[in-house]
């Protein structure tokens, strides 16, 4: 990662309708509108399966560790400290489940304005 960014994991709808994943870099410092944040709290061993994101939407994982997988079968693990920007809002959508013993506490935060399309970095 390079210096003055922090790594995000991006879900997007791509051209082709279908959820997609990439790893970006937010450059620190960089400023969104926020619509509203809010915390919530998921029991250990849940799952949510098949559904989009509600908004545009960074997610920030203070505990548990889950896997995530889109229908095309792309895949990847959150962990506590790790930042998912939720923007795939239309299309085939994503999956989760909690892989650990722990509970999924987060922080949602909506996103004020559309999301940029798919790129190397966020600003």
């Amino acid at each position: 990662m390079a210096p003055g960014v922090i790594g995000c994991i991006r879900l997007f709808t791509g051209a082709d309708g279908r959820s997609h994943i990439e790893h970006v870099d937010v450059p620190l410092g960089a400023a969104h509108r926020v619509k509203s944040a809010r915390f919530e709290e998921t029991a250990a061993g849940s799952a949510l399966d098949w559904h989009t994101a509600p908004c545009a939407q960074f997610v920030i994982t203070l505990t548990g560790t889950l896997e995530f997988a889109t229908r095309d079968g792309e895949t990847f693990i959150l962990r506590p400290g790790d930042i998912l920007l939720a923007a795939d809002t239309t299309g085939t959508g994503h999956r989760w489940r909690l892989i650990d013993d722990q509970p999924w506490r987060r922080v949602y935060i909506e996103l004020a304005d559309p999301v940029p399309p798919a790129a190397n970095a966020i600003s």
